[in-house]
């Protein structure tokens, strides 16, 4: 199959202007030299069933350099999905909502450090109990409120309503950290954060951020509901070996978190703005300010090293998270985010000093669109020449883990739901769960009837995760459990895998 070689033109996908043609040259012809590399990342990727269709855009400082697409964005279509193929874009849409947040901070109508409570009176702070910790829009930006990560349970809440959520937050939300003292990513934060712009702005925040930011960038394939008139991927989820179409959902409270539907050439053209910004030779406008844009792609909160993967440099590197984007430095500058949700994976990532990133998506749940995207960013630059303890788990964590435990040895599915959160069966059907179960134990022998082993706790361990063994008569039962952020928490992810001996 030829390769795509084609540059987007500026005006189709970048709104920058002034861009060195030096610049330009060097950075397609390390696009060039990795092309093969670069392809085969992506090639493979329906055939080993990680996803029903791909596609990836490589971009220089003046738009998209290399570009393909395989499989099928609707199931049965033979059609590959294009430039212009909408795709949900899920948590890339952090970024959008930051940018609003920013844009009402420097017009004086909002400070980024006043309480959660200013703009969402429900909100209860609960800890600590002497003297509670009420959020502050910052902490929420930055992945510090406190909240536990919530990924497949924020998932499923995207259609909450603003009552809904009041009543939601009025019950209490269990932090897992005192707000503003460690990084843990959290989708009902950007829930609230929601909130603040309907409230600072009188609109919603789906007017709000379509007026301030996507109607003057141009990004006219770019919006919060389906369109019927567009070129849409279907989202598809495996189980036992077919593919099966997840459903859309409607724009809501969680929006914020991850709601936009967006093409690569939109996703392009915004990947270019923030990037720009940290290019001191290229001038661009648009409704926040350089200045503005630079602190976004800031580190403001500082990940621990193994809650999320760092890009692979040779040299070490500082990895953290700035307003609604990740960010890793050292000699270099790498500025991601990944999005995904039911049905769809996707990822942007852009290295400012050279100008060169890459757009990727894919229309599978957990297909992890960010490996082939960061190693495919990381051939092209190629071309381009602790001491601290493992926080304990909750009460609720390890009462869970004892429930699971005991539904391995012997299946009940109305215990399961006692402890389950809304998406648990959801996501994977109890029926499924139960197959996997027998499976596991076939895969390792007969249970020995020996009590549980508790595995080590890890510095990227949260009180709301535990993970265990159960042993077989020729290996063991890895078992994981992540709880839900709501109060009394909940366990929204149960996984099982085998070790032989």
């Amino acid at each position: 199959m030829p390769r795509s070689t084609a540059t987007c033109a500026a005006s189709q996908c970048s709104p920058l202007t002034s861009i060195p043609r030096a610049t330009v040259v060097r950075a397609q012809a390390a696009i060039d030299a990795a092309t093969d590399d670069i392809v085969g990342l992506f090639e493979n990727r329906v055939t080993e069933q990680k996803t029903p269709g791909t596609f990836f855009a490589v971009f220089g400082p003046d738009g998209i350099v290399l570009e393909r697409g395989f499989g099928e964005k609707v199931l049965g279509d033979e059609t590959a999905p294009d430039r212009d193929t909408v795709f949900r874009i899920a948590s890339c849409t952090k970024s959008f909502t930051c940018t609003m947040l920013l844009m009402l901070r420097d017009r004086g109508q909002l400070n980024l450090d006043a309480p959660i409570t200013d703009f969402v009176p429900a909100f209860r702070p609960l800890a600590p109990e002497a003297a509670p910790v009420t959020p502050s829009v910052r902490m929420l930006m930055t992945m510090s409120a406190g909240f536990p990560t919530d990924n497949p349970w924020g998932d499923r809440m995207e259609e909450m309503t603003r009552a809904e959520l009041d009543e939601f937050v009025a019950k209490g939300i269990r932090y897992s950290s005192t707000p503003g003292t460690r990084f843990e990513y959290s989708n009902l934060g950007y829930a609230l954060l929601n909130e603040v712009i309907a409230e600072v702005t009188g609109r919603s925040y789906v007017d709000a951020v379509t007026a301030g930011i996507l109607e003057p960038l141009g990004l006219t394939s770019t919006r919060f509901d389906e369109d019927p008139d567009a070129d849409v991927a279907l989202g598809y989820r495996l189980a036992n070996g077919e593919w099966q179409v997840q459903p859309f959902t409607l724009p809501g409270v969680f929006s914020a978190m991850g709601g936009l539907f967006s093409t690569a050439t939109d996703l392009v053209r915004w990947s270019l703005w923030l990037a720009s910004a940290l290019d001191p030779e290229i001038n661009s406008g648009g409704p926040l300010s350089v200045a503005s844009r630079r602190e976004l792609q800031q580190i403001q909160r500082a990940v621990p090293e193994g809650m999320s993967k760092v890009a692979e440099f040779a040299e070490p590197t500082a990895h953290g998270y700035g307003y609604g984007l990740f960010i890793d430095e050292g000699t270099t500058k790498i500025v991601s985010h990944s999005g995904g949700y039911p049905g769809f994976s996707a990822h942007m990532r852009w290295h400012a000093p050279t100008g060169l990133g890459i757009v990727a998506f894919e229309n599978g749940t957990f297909a992890a669109s960010s490996i082939p995207a960061t190693q495919a960013l990381q051939a092209a630059l190629s071309a381009y020449g602790e001491l601290t303890t493992p926080t304990p788990a909750w009460p609720e964590t390890l009462a869970a883990r004892d429930v699971l435990d005991g539904l391995i040895r012997d299946w009940d599915t109305p215990t399961a739901e006692a402890v389950a959160a809304v998406n648990l069966a959801m996501d994977v059907p109890y029926e499924e769960r139960i197959a996997g179960i027998a499976k596991a134990i076939a895969d390792v022998g007969p249970l020995t009837g020996a009590p549980l082993k508790e595995l080590p706790r890890e510095l990227a361990d949260t009180p709301a995760v535990t993970n265990w063994t159960i042993d077989g008569e020729r290996g063991r039962i890895k078992c994981h459990v992540l709880m839900s952020p709501e109060l009394p928490p909940r366990v929204q992810t149960f996984t099982v895998t085998t070790e032989s001996d």
